[in-house]
């Protein structure tokens, strides 16, 4: 099983699907915070924590999407008419965010518009990322090896759940990202927002957790029978601990391990719709076997990606090592 090339290849778009999420997740954050600031200061300041790396961040959702198409162009195929509407969507709010960015600096006159873009782009894109993600996990309607549902069978209540606890979520690594990299009274009012957004992130969960084995039959099957049940009966254990060490790591003043803890919250979850997926890829009918593009090419495009993630985990470390420590609000964004 381990050399077998769809597997492979599935394991790396889910590692680069998990790598955006862990990475872009908190720069969304921060956005979706960013009228809370008290301060123009502040909301620079905001900003120039993730100005070195939000646009390498955003890398990995090009490798996941990228890799869908050349790996598994049945999946891409299939998910992208499903889905078209929230994805066409987050695309454009990640383009008007991404311009903020540099059009903020650039003016005085339009600067509030520019930080609405800011904000608004970072909400939309993290709303419908969750959208996707719940449209996703209660299945897509497939015939024939096409996608065979109406256009908007993505939207439902539990979708809508999904994509507010996207955004809740976000907004809570946000702020952990900003007691990491911020002092004062900017780190003492996020670390404020990290118990709220904790408690509210991990309810959601809760929630969502409860109501995802319903939403088809072989979830509750993999989840509450053997030998599915032993790898479930991790997921609870792990995130426990997690909730601990947050907590306890907001309470003793730490700057590291809230944000950590906040990751891991994301990592265990996604590992649980790992085993509520599993084999699938288009839940539920479409196993990676379905959907993989033949031998050939996956070993053609696993070589490439053999040399280019090494280089892009390289670069990112990197950039983060440059830019580690907290921020100077003396310094500027050019």
């Amino acid at each position: 099983m381990i050399f077998d090339l769809a597997f492979i290849w599935a394991g790396l778009i889910a590692f680069a699907v998990l790598t955006y999420v862990v990475l872009d997740g908190f720069d969304l954050g921060l956005g979706i915070l960013f009228p809370f600031a008290k301060s123009d200061g502040d909301r620079d300041l905001m900003m120039n924590s993730v100005a070195p790396v939000w646009d390498g961040n955003e890398t990995w959702l090009v490798l996941g999407g990228g890799g869908l198409f050349a790996v598994f162009p049945l999946a891409y195929a299939v998910i992208m008419p499903a889905l078209y509407m929230p994805i066409t969507v987050m695309l454009l709010a990640l383009v008007f965010r991404g311009v903020s960015f540099e059009y903020r600096w650039r003016t005085t006159r339009w600067r509030g518009v520019w930080d609405a873009a800011f904000f608004g782009g970072s909400l939309i894109a993290a709303l419908c990322q969750g959208v996707a993600l719940g449209a996703l996990v209660q299945g897509i309607e497939v015939t024939d090896r096409a996608y065979s549902g109406g256009w908007f069978d993505w939207l439902t209540p539990f979708s809508i759940l999904t994509g507010v606890a996207v955004v809740v979520g976000y907004a809570l690594l946000g702020a952990t990202w900003l007691v990491l990299k911020t002092e004062n009274a900017l780190q003492n009012q996020m670390r404020n927002y990290a118990w709220y957004l904790g408690a509210a992130t991990l309810s959601l969960i809760g929630l969502i957790s409860l109501l995802t084995p319903f939403q088809d039959p072989i979830y509750f099957q993999r989840w509450f029978s053997l030998p599915g049940s032993l790898w479930t009966m991790i997921v609870p254990v792990v995130m426990l601990a997690l909730v601990w060490s947050f907590f306890r790591g907001l309470n003793d003043l730490k700057d590291l391990q809230p944000f950590l803890s906040a990751l891991g919250f994301f990592t265990v979850s996604f590992v649980g719709i790992g085993i509520s997926f599993y084999p699938m890829m288009v839940p539920p009918s479409l196993s990676i076997w379905d959907v993989a593009a033949p031998d050939s090419s996956l070993a053609f495009a696993l070589v490439g990606a053999v040399i280019l993630i090494p280089i892009i985990l390289g670069y990112t470390a990197y950039a983060y090592w440059v830019f580690r420590g907290k921020m100077d609000p003396a310094e500027g964004y050019h």
